[in-house]
Parts: structure tokens; C-alpha cells; sequence
């Protein structure tokens, strides 16, 4: 039985949700659990790929965060390594995961403010 394009696209959906969550993992000096770990994963990624978009700072500009990356630990965000510069502190990972899906959501309501001011 061969593949529908439809099932190949989605197999290919797939492994790449699955390479980025792998990924934002990757980047977290704690454990994620529970059932929202994914979620959270996946908003630590999102957050990277919005940060390197947009910048952070003097310091987290574009060019430095995609050549260094991030790194999410309990109390911070860092720059490239679990004790380079802080993008910002927090007092516990709920936190600094709440800031992360808050900065995501503020860029997503922005990007979408923009494609409503601007149709193509």
C-alpha cells in the first residue's frame, strides 16, 4: 500500500515537531515533567526562534543569539551557554516559563496585528 502525499507531509510534520521538542529539551539544564513538558518545550523553542527574529537587547542581538543560541535553566535565560550573559533572572522555572509563553503570545498577537494592518 503506497503513501498518500497527504500521510507523507504528515509523517514529515511529524518528525519535525518531534526534532525541535528534542531539541528545546536539549537546551533546558532541568527536568521538564509532567504533561504540559512538550508545551513547554515547544514555547522555549519558539521563544529562541522570536528572539533570534527579533533581538532581545544591546547584548542578545539577532546575529548573537543565532550564532550562540540560548540556554533555559531554573532561574534564567542565557546566552549560549549555561553561564554566559543572562537574557533576564526569575525566581523559580514556572516563572521564567510563564515569560516565555507571554512573550510568545505578545509576539504573536503583534505579528498578527501586523498582517491585519497590511493585507496582501
Amino acid at each position: 500500500m503506497t503513501k498518500t502525499d497527504y500521510e507523507i507531509e504528515k509523517e514529515a510534520f511529524f518528525e519535525q515537531r518531534d526534532r525541535e521538542l528534542k531539541q528545546g529539551r536539549e537546551k533546558m539544564t532541568f527536568t521538564l515533567r509532567g504533561n504540559n513538558r512538550d508545551f513547554y518545550a515547544w514555547q522555549c523553542v519558539k521563544f529562541e526562534n522570536n528572539v533570534a527574529h527579533y533581538g532581545f537587547d544591546h547584548v542578545a542581538t539577532r546575529e548573537r543569539i543565532l550564532e550562540e543560541g540560548l540556554v533555559f535553566n531554573k532561574h534564567s535565560i542565557t546566552l549560549g551557554h549555561q553561564y554566559g550573559y543572562d537574557l533576564k533572572n526569575f525566581n523559580s522555572k514556572e516563572e521564567m516559563l510563564g515569560f516565555v509563553i507571554g512573550y510568545n503570545e505578545a509576539i504573536n498577537n503583534l505579528e498578527h496585528d501586523n498582517r491585519i494592518k497590511s493585507p496582501s
